[in-house]
């Protein structure tokens, strides 16, 4: 009777869960909220009581955590961090360690407890502390601005954290205890776990994976086994099963296969995460005014220390201030990992329900708050950017970096600096220096990547630190007497304007020069080219070699043959994907 009703529970869970996950994604809601508000609905304190023994649920769903962290762990990627720049380095280790701090000092106020075995403030601050890699990733993923530096850095803050969680991990179990020497044992356990199972995973399992590759049903079978084992012997020794997937994952993560080994683990995990989150919603009781008054206040803290954490940090980097506070704004949210920590800490009796309660209204408000953050980043950034401008902050543009010559007129106007421009800008040096001539004098790149800035100068290359799509920054640049003007970034890479814009705001500006504009699809070129463009250029069928002899055609003499014959060959192409 009790495997019947566990089934039935099971399956309940499953279509409810499904059901509010729809409704999410309509309204573009992460779906780990809606799986809370599942649980909510079924449970016995709030909602309709369809299911009463929430613990037949939770005991399945432990499962899902630890296929959870294995699989983050599977996304660290150990060569990228130890390669990881300065900005990167002390980014990640500042932030985590500042909200820390900030955070114990903000509950202990709140009178919440530290110390007689209760640990309430480190839980909430450690918590608030770390953001979600999963809502982050993919709402940027969206956005195509992974690839992006404020991107790069923020990814890096959230390798960085993962790093910290498993510290954290690693020490929960000798919170009761918390001498030196038992903290030190935990530390030394926890780094023999993570060295013995980086020494398998590179002696033996390398070959091991190596020899069944080829069999997918296999390969999905011995990375569960080995995540299953490491988290075994962690929780033999003491330390928690959950810190023993995160390596097992963190021991797999840089081999050839980890990509299909997470492909074929997700699903799995999804399931399994499915009934962690709505077991969490069961537990749920009816919000008091106390308990919503300490989550407001929580998420509003969360937020602020975001920002004190991280835009210091970067600004002194001197990163300016676009690339010092689109990290803070994409990272200000609550990871689903705390839940999955403060649910361990409960059962430890480190914290009470309250501290899990607090957590899981926070994650909600924050969630649903990032959401429109990251989706709108630049546009709270430009007001928080000026803001700070009017409080004496300087940009890169302003102060650190100079100004542009009003009189250095360039022939060459690059509208932003990218990938294809990178490779652009080679094949047109190295034509120059070909003919003798130096390209690079006659060149003037309008960007806001700091890191391109640098280089730029270093390599005796004008460049402005400005955003190109504000009319005041080309007016400021003095391209009125620019010979050729070009944007060779698409609409997917460019933000707050396009290259219909450039191509308008270009030609208006210096209507002698010839303009040079990108797309991304055939029917975009044709449109661009019937708006009055030279020349469009399209990635994926033109090579930066064709469009830097275009360039120094462009120069001297008219690009007329160039346009007709493109204009053809794009209305006479019948590609599938057009």
């Amino acid at each position: 009777m009790h495997q019947m009703d566990l089934l039935a529970h099971i399956g309940l869970a499953i279509v409810t869960a499904t059901g509010f996950a729809l409704i999410a994604k309509v309204f573009r809601q992460p779906l780990l909220l809606a799986y809370l508000v599942a649980g909510i609905v079924l449970g016995p304190k709030i909602g309709f009581g369809l299911i009463q023994d929430e613990h037949s649920i939770g005991l399945i769903s432990e499962i899902g955590l630890i296929l959870l962290l294995f699989i983050i762990g599977l996304e660290i990627d150990l060569k990228k961090l130890l390669s990881a720049g300065r900005t990167l380095v002390v980014s990640g280790v500042s932030q985590f360690l500042i909200c820390l701090a900030l955070g114990i000092g903000f509950f202990l106020f709140m009178g919440f407890e530290m110390g007689n075995g209760r640990f309430d403030a480190l839980y909430l601050a450690a918590a608030l502390a770390l953001s979600s890699t999963m809502i982050v990733v993919k709402l940027l993923y969206d956005k195509f601005e992974l690839a992006t530096l404020p991107g790069r850095i923020t990814l890096g803050i959230l390798v960085f954290q993962d790093i910290w969680a498993i510290l954290f991990l690693s020490l929960q179990p000798s919170l009761l205890n918390p001498g030196l020497s038992i903290i030190l044992l935990s530390l030394v356990k926890g780094a023999g776990v993570v060295a013995v199972s980086l020494a398998v995973s590179r002696y033996l399992l390398e070959r091991v994976f190596s020899f069944i590759a080829k069999t997918p049903e296999l390969l999905l079978v011995t990375a569960i086994a080995w995540c299953f084992l490491v988290s075994g012997i962690a929780g033999s020794i003491g330390l928690s099963r959950e810190m023993g997937a995160l390596v097992a994952g963190v021991s797999l993560s840089t081999f050839p296969y980890n990509i299909d080994v997470i492909a074929k683990v997700i699903n799995i995990r999804d399931f399994f995460v499915t009934l962690f989150f709505v077991g969490l919603g069961l537990q749920i009781p009816t919000p008091t005014p106390s308990l919503l008054a300490y989550a407001a206040m929580a998420s509003l803290f969360l937020i602020l220390t975001r920002f004190l954490s991280i835009f210091p940090v970067l600004y002194l980097l001197k990163n300016g201030l676009r690339t010092s506070l689109i990290p803070f704004i994409n990272l200000a949210q609550m990871s689903e990992f705390p839940l999955v920590i403060a649910s361990l800490g409960l059962a430890l009796k480190h914290i009470d329900s309250r501290v899990v309660l607090i957590l899981t209204f926070v994650f909600a408000v924050t969630s649903v708050l990032s959401t429109y953050m990251i989706q709108y980043n630049h546009q709270i950034q430009e007001r928080l950017a000026a803001a700070l401008k009017r409080l004496g902050f300087r940009d890169i543009d302003r102060d650190d970096l100079g100004e542009s010559d009003g009189d250095e007129h360039k022939d060459v106007v690059f509208l932003g600096f990218f990938r294809e421009t990178s490779s652009i800008f080679h094949e047109l040096d190295a034509a120059g220096r070909g003919c003798g001539e130096d390209m690079t004098a006659r060149v003037l790149v309008i960007d806001f990547n700091p890191a391109v800035y640098c280089e730029l100068n270093n390599r005796q290359v004008k460049c402005i630190y400005g955003d190109v799509a504000s009319l005041d920054t080309l007016q400021h640049a003095h391209v009125e007497a620019a010979k050729v003007v070009v944007s060779s970034l698409p609409d997917s890479i460019l933000r707050g304007t396009t290259n219909e814009r450039l191509l308008r705001a270009a030609r208006r500006m210096c209507p002698q020069a010839r303009i040079i504009v990108t797309a991304d699809t055939i029917q975009a070129a044709l449109e661009l080219y019937a708006e009055g463009a030279d020349f469009v250029f399209v990635p994926r069928i033109h090579s930066a070699r064709y469009l830097a002899e275009i360039i120094r055609q462009a120069l001297n003499r008219s690009v007329d043959a160039y346009r007709e014959r493109e204009i053809q060959d794009l209305a006479g192409r019948r590609e599938v994907l057009a």
